[in-house]
């Protein structure tokens, strides 16, 4: 089933760009910027990559705040005591530093997997060494002709 447009997502998820404007108005830190200046500056930007800084924008809030979501990407390299490190990556994007943490996620999902599936195929190879051994001799060759 194909996906949905970047356009008939914004108008099922949110009713409308200008709704979903205003709902990253509140999300994102402007900065110096006023708030007025950021929504005309969104309202100029295409669906999709408003899709995407709403999704990014909810999960660096869901995480709270750009340094903890730097901690937590530091722990899921694996770095978490790194102080170095972590302010190194404090320095990066927030999209950059969520992508971090999902693919931290997904490694360590897939780790977790990765032993019960050595298990099973252990199983199986020690169920094939205790497998009888069926033997197949060559072919006899057919006795000389007597002259």
């Amino acid at each position: 089933m194909p996906s949905a447009s970047p356009l008939a997502r914004v108008k099922e998820e949110f009713g409308g760009k200008d709704k979903l404007v205003d709902k990253l108005v509140g999300l994102v830190d402007a900065g110096d910027e006023s708030k007025d200046d950021l929504r005309r500056r969104l309202l100029g930007a295409a669906n999709k990559k408003l899709l995407r800084l709403h999704g990014v924008a909810t999960k660096v809030k869901a995480q709270g705040g750009h340094d903890k979501l730097a901690a937590a990407a530091a722990e899921g390299v694996g770095h978490g005591k790194d102080k170095d490190f972590v302010t190194k990556l404090g320095t990066l994007s927030n999209g950059r530093l969520v992508d971090m943490v999902e693919t931290a996620e997904r490694r360590a999902k897939k780790k977790s997997a990765a032993p019960a599936k050595a298990a099973v195929s252990k199983a199986a190879s020690a169920k094939k060494r205790n497998a009888p051994v069926v033997k197949r001799g060559k072919k006899s060759a057919p006795a000389a002709k007597a002259k």
